[in-house]
């Protein structure tokens, strides 16, 4: 279900919204939010509940691995995209689910009339590491629709 504005989209977004994403701001057209949903600082397995405004999304990026890794991610709320290097984009709903292998160039964020949140999930592997690369073009998101 696409909410256009935000009050509506906070009662349907059962994880929260979060505080703002400052430290990967960087690596994001439009403003992101990220809910941390257990205790990853005191050693519980990191999930994070992330929320995008309508129009944002993240930078082209690779979760590099030797062996396992990659992202699963859980979509709770709204609607948005997410796109393989090459291939077409997915459109992503309440309920989808994406896993992603590792050492894939990837995106996601939200529709351009919809907030959005996933929750993101890391999958454990050897040697992994994130590598954030060039924006998504406005030219080539707003294609999409």
């Amino acid at each position: 279900m696409k909410y256009q504005d935000e009050a509506s989209f906070e009662k349907a977004n059962v994880f929260g919204k979060g505080d703002p994403n400052d430290a990967f701001a960087r690596y994001f057209k439009g403003n992101s939010f990220l809910n941390a949903l257990t205790d990853f600082k005191g050693g519980e397995f990191p999930l994070f509940n992330v929320t995008f405004e309508p129009g944002c999304r993240n930078n082209w990026h690779i979760h590099h691995a030797e062996t396992d890794g990659g992202q699963i991610l859980i979509c709770t709320a709204g609607e948005g995209w997410y796109q393989e290097w090459g291939e077409k984009a997915r459109e992503l709903k309440e309920g989808s689910v994406v896993v992603m292998p590792a050492n894939v160039k990837h995106w996601h964020g939200a529709k351009a009339d919809s907030w959005f949140s996933h929750i993101a999930i890391e999958v454990p592997g050897e040697g992994t590491s994130n590598e954030w690369l060039e924006e998504v073009s406005d030219e080539h998101y707003i294609g999409l629709e």
